[in-house]
């Protein structure tokens, strides 16, 4: 077949600009699709963190003002390992270093309608005749709500087919109705199945009303956000397209997250040679000031300290970790009240439970490595990236049966340990009780070292990298293209 031209929009990349796996993804993927022999190009917003990292980056096209509220841009080239970046240029809309979304104080940037706004246009126009690199798109790929209103630029003026996908529905840049015109949207646009919602403009809800296929991170997830539960109001419309609805599971960057060759670690190991996972683990313990023993587990979290990821629950019971006995070590940030909650943790247990507060990413890896079990009792969770590295490393994660959690994770039972699939354990429920009644089925399952040891070696033979997922992609690419499209001026 022949090599399709792809355009991928994204606001995250990384490892320059990344708030969570939208970031990951947005490397790994396209780097898999151009492995695979398709001519992808990746459009970012040319923010400080990308200006340090391709200080060379060469002019490539002027962009005069595309809507009344859209200001002129530009469009430079470089390349990461191979990659070739699009990035644009736009100092009053992009030029703020730190959060992409966020200001200094915490709040929304007053003018993401407007940054976002750009960049979805700009990315239908590369798929549009009048692309002005001489390259035209055969398919613009857009990811979260910050490039989603590119679909709707392509249904009403025409150009390439589209693909949306959701990394997390329940963002979903809802603006003022004014934006429609300053975006260059016509005001027949303004209806219930089209881009309003509520009375307002909604990126998101207008991606997925007008893209040619959508895709979410996992196939759970794809019939979770069906339901009102999990769809955050755009259920109904989810339900409507369903024919155009397809679940794909993320993949892993192996050759960062490889517990064999990892420059995190002072002691490599692999499925086949697990003794340098008992040297992670007291090594880490000794640099968390925990106690370094072996007879007792270490679980471990890295995470974001919030509500949806459940991190509330392991709170309520932590205190009853000596009695299993058990270690903990957390590293995250996020809710003040739980970052208190578990500074004050680790207080009380200084040589049970330790807590780093802020992100380290060698100290993640480390913390995948060290751990014996990794605790994920999220509520819900679209994919979820750290389970995978969990499983890689030989660290059996404990997840809710939600998402990407429950595509993932094959829960420790008779059938399942004789088809040699169980690689966790599953909470039926995000709630303490099911998260405590886990953790002590852990501790079980861990003294008998040679059944945990099976458990460890039916994780780290799974395939998490990215090749399948570029290979369903690829496929969800040709089915867009195929697919018959209307459009109305």
């Amino acid at each position: 077949m022949s090599k399709l031209k792809i355009l991928f929009a994204s606001s995250e990349m990384a490892p320059w600009v990344k708030t969570g796996g939208l970031g990951d993804v947005s490397a790994a993927l396209p780097a898999a699709l151009r492995q695979a022999g398709q001519d992808i190009r990746v459009l970012l917003p040319h923010y400080p963190a990308l200006q340090a990292a391709f200080p060379d980056a060469r002019p490539l096209a002027e962009l005069p003002a595309l809507a009344p509220a859209l200001p002129p841009a530009r469009l430079l080239t470089a390349e990461a390992d191979g990659l070739p970046l699009l990035l644009l240029d736009c100092p009053p809309l992009y030029a703020n270093p730190g959060n992409p979304y966020l200001d200094s104080y915490g709040d929304d940037r007053h003018d993401n309608p407007v940054r976002f706004g750009l960049l979805s246009r700009v990315a239908a126009l590369l798929g549009q005749e009048r692309s002005p690199i001489g390259w035209q798109a055969d398919v613009v790929h857009s990811n979260d709500w910050q490039t989603a209103l590119a679909a709707a630029y392509l249904h009403y003026q025409g150009g390439a087919a589209s693909v949306a996908t959701v990394h997390n529905i329940a963002f979903q840049g809802c603006f003022a109705h004014a934006y429609l015109a300053d975006l260059g949207l016509p005001e027949h646009a303004w209806r219930f199945d089209a881009a309003e919602y509520h009375g307002q403009l909604c990126f998101l809800k207008a991606g997925l009303q007008f893209a040619s296929q959508i895709s979410t991170v996992s196939p759970t997830y794809a019939r979770e956000i069906q339901d009102e539960q999990f769809g955050y109001g755009l259920a109904p419309l989810l339900r409507y397209r369903a024919a155009a609805l397809h679940g794909i599971l993320n993949g892993i960057d192996t050759d960062i997250w490889n517990p064999a060759t990892d420059p995190n670690l002072a002691h490599p190991y692999s499925s086949q040679q697990l003794a340098g996972k008992a040297r992670n683990k007291a090594a880490l313990q000794q640099a968390m000031g925990l106690e370094v023993s072996a007879t007792q587990p270490l679980f471990g979290v890295v995470s974001r300290l919030t509500h949806q990821k459940g991190l509330d629950l392991l709170l309520a019971i932590a205190d009853d970790l000596a009695a299993l006995p058990a270690q903990l070590v957390v590293l995250g940030s996020g809710d003040a009240e739980l970052e208190a909650g578990f500074a004050a943790l680790a207080d009380r247990h200084p040589r049970r439970i330790a807590v780093k507060l802020g992100f380290d990413e060698a100290l993640a890896h480390r913390i995948e490595a060290g751990a014996d079990s990794f605790l994920m009792p999220s509520r819900f969770e679209p994919c979820g990236l750290n389970q995978m590295y969990s499983l890689h490393y030989g660290t059996p994660p404990v997840v809710t049966a939600t998402g990407g959690l429950a595509d993932t994770v094959v829960d420790v039972g008779e059938a399942s340990l004789v088809s040699r699939t169980a690689n966790g354990f599953l909470l039926e429920s995000a709630t303490a009780p099911a998260l405590w009644s886990a953790m002590q089925r852990v501790c079980r399952t861990w003294r008998d070292r040679q059944l945990w040891q099976r458990i460890q070696q039916n994780g780290m033979q799974q395939d998490f990298s990215w090749k399948h997922a570029a290979h369903e992609y690829i496929a969800l690419y040709r089915q867009a293209i195929a697919a018959p499209r209307a459009t109305t001026g």
